[in-house]
Order: C-alpha cells, then structure tokens, then sequence
C-alpha cells in the first residue's frame, strides 16, 4: 500500500468527535492552531472564492459566558432552561480553542449558497483531519444559539453569510473507537 494514502487512511478512520467535557483542559499553542488554519484554506472552492472564516477564541470561556448570555437574551421566559445556559456557560471548560466557522458568500452570483456551504465544511474537515493528526480532540457543534439571527447579529455577518458551526479544540486522556452503522455497500451504488 502506498504510504501517503496509508497515513491518510489512518488519519480519517481515526477522526473521532470528542466532546468537550472529555477534553482535557491542556493547551494547544496558538502556532499549531495557525497551521490548521493553512491546511483549512486548502479546501476546494468553486471559482476560488475561498469563503471560509473563522473566529477563534483562545480563551473559550469569553466565547461560552457570551453564547449563554445570547440564550438568556433570546429565549422567553417559558422556553428559558437553567441547565442549557450552564451548559453553554461551561461547555468549553476543558477545551483550549474555540472556532466559529462560517461560510462568507462570495460575489460571484454564478456560485450557489450550496457550493459556498460545502466548501467551508471542508475547510472545517481539514481541520478536524489535521487536529487528528496532531492528536487533538475535536469537536464541531451546531447546538444553543450557534445556528441561530442572534449569533449572526452577534458576529456582524450580513445576511447572505451563514454559521455552519463551533468547533471546540484541545486534548483529550481518551479517545473513543469509531463504529459504522450502515454497510458501504448499502451506501454506493455502481452502474
């Protein structure tokens, strides 16, 4: 087997979500999240309009405090739920980095929504592949506030922008098996 595909092989089989709670709480330095962000911008991009962002906090509980303060804000009184905003307020506790990602549309009309989303997921994949490789825990979250008008009024996207997701990064003592519920051959079809 040739090498190359051998370590990406093992890499994406070993890419695992970890929440945020396993994390650890060791800190993974500023440099190594910059080289995630390189491999990021690697992600395919229909007419190159690169649309990924990100909004990185190196300190995750001014990111956690704000996400629960935005639910308090934006939720009546009726739907409130103490133990979601103690959620939100402490989700990154054990997590080192905190990532908003979101897809910035391009100017080019010819490009839809839909391949500005796809190409920022990727750039998101690539990190998650690279933290693997660099035997970081992960995790990509779209719970609380993060898909909601309040975190894009928060983040001053405009309208045509969208949040696809947190991602919260750190280091983890274990890391859990992956398992498939499906069959590959239930999921591929040859003609």
């Amino acid at each position: 087997m040739n090498t190359n595909f051998f370590t990406i092989s093992t890499i994406i089989k070993n890419r695992r979500t970890i929440k945020p709670f396993m994390m650890n709480g060791k800190k993974i330095a500023d440099e190594q999240i910059n080289e995630l962000f390189a491999l990021a911008d690697w992600a395919p991009t229909h007419g190159l309009t690169e649309p990924w962002r990100f909004v990185v906090y190196a300190d995750p509980s001014a990111f956690c405090n704000e996400h629960a303060e935005m639910y308090k804000r934006d939720t009546d009184a009726e739907s409130f739920a103490q133990g979601v905003y103690d959620n939100l307020a402490h989700q990154g506790d054990k997590a080192s980095h905190v990532i908003i990602a979101v897809m910035r549309r391009g100017d080019l009309p010819k490009i839809q929504a839909f391949e500005e989303l796809a190409a920022t997921a990727c750039a998101v994949n690539n990190i998650l592949l690279g933290a693997t490789a660099l035997n970081m825990a992960s995790y990509w979250g779209t719970g609380g506030m993060i898909l909601k008008p309040a975190m894009k009024a928060f983040l001053q996207l405009r309208d045509e922008d969208e949040v696809i997701g947190v991602l919260y990064l750190g280091y983890a003592d274990e890391h859990p098996q992956g398992i498939r519920r499906v069959p590959l051959t239930d999921k591929v079809k040859w003609m």
